[in-house]
């Protein structure tokens, strides 16, 4: 929409305009009275109303952030660039970083998460990566209705859709379902890239009189506000911000990773600094870039490619339109830059000059429209600590006696819970991915974690994501140590040594106290794990106010793993692999069920006291599995999660259609028990009394694989006598039949 008349500075004062792009009155006091020293026209308002949201300033979430360990001997790129680097030896790195895209997903679920994936791979070419992998983490309500059905198949078709026409494969990730997502869906990608460590970039503006160029599509009025949008709450009352969702082009996106990279290995000459346009568009990028180098900046907004007429500088300057970015480069050698851009059919253009002066000073014809000290934007915004409040529910949760279960039929539950969406096999939706192009994935979607090659070496890489919100629910900080626990158990089952880690923190609204405690205490679990775990916060993103009409979804601080396999020989994978391999338990089953599966299922809603949790027992089993698995011992690893022990153990059957003849020492509902840090893992005969030396009391034979499709099961008082094909079906039918089933 064109603007006819921009509101003055004094009506934007007097009539308070400033409060709907998200601004409080003490903010706005703060720039006209305390850093201007005058009033701020509409577009110098308008660019500190997105560079002063939550999602650029991260004015709500920075002392949390604090608590995060970020250095290691391995982290060559921490926080603060557009992705993490972590050493992997050899001259080479692995650069990562996740993503979230929730508000744009709920309204347009195709656009916003397929421009959600653009913009996470963006991220990481930026650093001077070529990109190797997408993984996803989503979250959806209960598939008991059409419109989370369809929110489910538009944000796939999304994903698929984007990263598949880059050629990028996506080799994994993870999906639950839980009725507090049903209004806000969390649509969170991570993106992970290979780099040479001389090829490292970074977003800089610096040399006075270097010139600023843009390259990339023309700027349209999508996404404008995009940044504010991802800091407000949904309600049924306001209509959907569909102008804040972009509009993404693969096809344009994979020439521009193209001319970047070559850009980047070529041009180390003249190139100074490259950084994506992302949240808040050109502002964001431009102003990020010269306060990270202590300089200024010089913009002619008439120079920016336009793709439709009569735009406005706060249009230009805010919108979020794709496939962007933003380069500093050598004065004198812009000729070269548009020469390489165009052989890729692409923008180039000079559209201002670093300065020496730190301010910020935008032109359009001929006026000078925008006049900031840089750092006001980038730096300067408040820094919020809220107030927290433990929710009342955790108190009547601490008074609840342990959950038991009420099934009287085990063999009836196992076969529930593997068709529970959240447990479900979930083939029906990552066949949709192209998870094998560039024919470097080793494991894609469906095992503990994916695995890539790094060609021309041993070496590959382990990648996962995941989160456990129903844990968080009951206990924020135990279920955030647990969330990062069971991301690295997932590394360590597919071979690989936990590396690193990002995340995507996302919450409700943080000015209600409850929701700011869930946010700061489950940091202190994350952080906790961090360091127990050796795999510092690398980078990320925080998405606060996920609510829809006031109800906040669970605390979902998604976490993303990287972990290195030194040797091609050590690929681990869950499934039982041949018959006669004994199958062993590491780890101690207990009676937890409270946040489980099966309280879920059972109850329609979990309650109670989160189980316990021990970081030393839990960095104690890893270091033995990944050690037992680099000494040759192991023949398939799998970690358990939601539905236990039994769940994993069909889940380790279905893959070669194998059965198990497996006698343990605990009732039948235990089976489906949560208890933390344990597996499930299968040894050859000739391997079993080297693999029990090394575990000693940590590991417990519980029986064999058999040949002969039979899922025999007993316990202390009775038994399971099931087929594997039959659980396998339920298993992988559930989904399809739950979304194409008439509600």
């Amino acid at each position: 929409m064109i603007m006819v008349h921009e509101p003055t500075p004094e009506e934007i004062k007097n009539e308070r305009i400033y409060l709907e792009w998200g601004l409080t009155d003490e903010e706005y006091q703060l720039i006209s009275v305390d850093i201007l020293k005058r009033l701020p026209n509409y577009t110098e308002t308008g660019l500190f109303s997105v560079m002063w949201s939550e999602h650029c300033s991260y004015k709500n979430s920075k002392p949390v952030l604090r608590k995060f360990p970020t250095s290691g001997p391995q982290v060559l790129q921490g926080p603060g660039e557009g992705a993490g680097i972590v050493d992997i030896g050899d001259g080479q790195a692995v650069v990562f970083k996740a993503e979230s895209h929730n508000h744009p997903s709920a309204v347009e679920p195709y656009e916003g998460a397929a421009t959600g994936v653009g913009g996470i791979i963006r991220d990481i070419f930026s650093m001077g990566a070529r990109p190797i992998a997408i993984l996803d983490s989503l979250r959806f309500g209960e598939l008991d209705n059409e419109r989370t059905k369809y929110l489910v198949e538009e944000v796939v078709a999304g994903i698929a859709g984007y990263g598949n026409c880059i050629g990028i494969p996506t080799v994994g990730g993870e999906i639950a379902f839980d009725s507090c997502y049903a209004g806000n869906p969390l649509v969170n990608a991570m993106c992970v890239g290979l780099i040479d460590h001389k090829d490292i970039q970074k977003g800089q503006a610096k040399g006075t009189g270097n010139s600023i160029m843009y390259v990339g599509a023309k700027t349209g009025r999508d996404g404008i506000h995009g940044a504010t949008f991802a800091s407000e709450e949904f309600n049924d009352e306001e209509e959907a911000q569909r102008s804040a969702v972009q509009v993404g082009d693969p096809f344009m996106e994979k020439l521009l990773l193209e001319a970047c990279l070559e850009l980047i290995y070529d041009y180390q000459d003249i190139l100074v600094g490259i950084q994506d346009m992302g949240a808040a568009g050109l502002v964001s990028s431009s102003s990020e870039m010269a306060s990270k180098a202590g300089s200024g900046l010089v913009l002619n907004l008439d120079d920016v490619p336009q793709r439709e007429t009569e735009m406005t500088p706060y249009e230009m300057m805010l919108s979020e339109s794709q496939e962007r970015m933003l380069i500093c480069v050598k004065k004198g050698s812009e000729k070269r830059v548009e020469e390489l851009f165009q052989r890729y059919e692409l923008e180039a253009v000079t559209i201002g000059h670093v300065t020496d002066d730190g301010m910020y000073r935008l032109y359009h014809e001929g006026n000078l429209v925008a006049d900031l000290p840089v750092d006001a934007l980038a730096e300067d915004a408040p820094t919020y600590y809220k107030k927290y409040e433990e929710p009342a529910r955790i108190q009547a949760f601490s008074a609840l006696e342990k959950y038991q279960p009420k099934t009287t039929n085990p063999a009836e539950t196992l076969k529930k819970l593997l068709q529970q969406p959240t447990i479900a096999s979930k083939r029906s939706i990552f066949e949709k991915y192209d998870s094998m192009v560039r024919t470097n994935t080793v494991v894609g979607p469906g095992s503990d974690a994916a695995v890539v090659r790094i060609r021309g070496t041993k070496k590959a890489l382990a990648l996962t994501t995941d989160c456990n919100a129903r844990y968080l629910y009951l206990n924020p900080e135990k279920g955030g140590q647990i969330a990062v626990a069971e991301a690295a158990r997932n590394i360590v089952c597919s071979g690989g040594k936990p590396l690193a880690i990002t995340d995507c923190l996302n919450y409700g609204n943080p000015d209600k106290p409850e929701i700011f405690w869930e946010l700061w205490t489950s940091a202190d679990g994350i952080a906790k794990a961090c360091e127990v775990l050796d795999t510092p916060v690398i980078s990320g993103n925080v998405s606060l106010y996920n609510e829809f009409n006031g109800q906040a979804i669970y605390p979902t601080p998604m976490i993303g793993m990287v972990g290195l396999i030194e040797d091609l020989a050590h690929v681990t994978t869950q499934e039982f692999k041949q018959a006669g391999d004994h199958i062993f338990v590491v780890g101690t089953t207990k009676a937890d069920f409270n946040g489980s599966e099966l309280q879920k299922m059972e109850l329609g809603r979990i309650e109670g006291k989160l189980m316990d949790f021990d970081l030393v027992v839990e960095k104690a089993h890893q270091d033995k599995v990944l050690a037992a698995i680099k000494a040759g011992l192991v023949t398939s690893a799998h970690d358990l999660a939601e539905g236990g022990l039994a769940v994993a153990l069909a889940e380790s059957a279905f893959g070669n259609d194998l059965g198990i003849e497996v006698a343990v020492d605990m009732p039948l509902n235990w089976l489906f028990s949560e208890t933390q840090s344990r597996y499930v893992i299968s040894v050859k005969t000739e391997k079993t009394s080297a693999f029990k030396q090394l575990f000693d009391d940590a590991a417990t034979e519980i029986g064999k694989v058999t040949n002969d499709g039979k899922f025999n099961l007993t316990a202390k008082d009775g038994n399971l006598q099931l087929e594997t094909k039959q659980l396998r079906e339920l298993w992988e039918d559930a989904i399809p039949c739950l979304l194409k089933s008439e509600v």
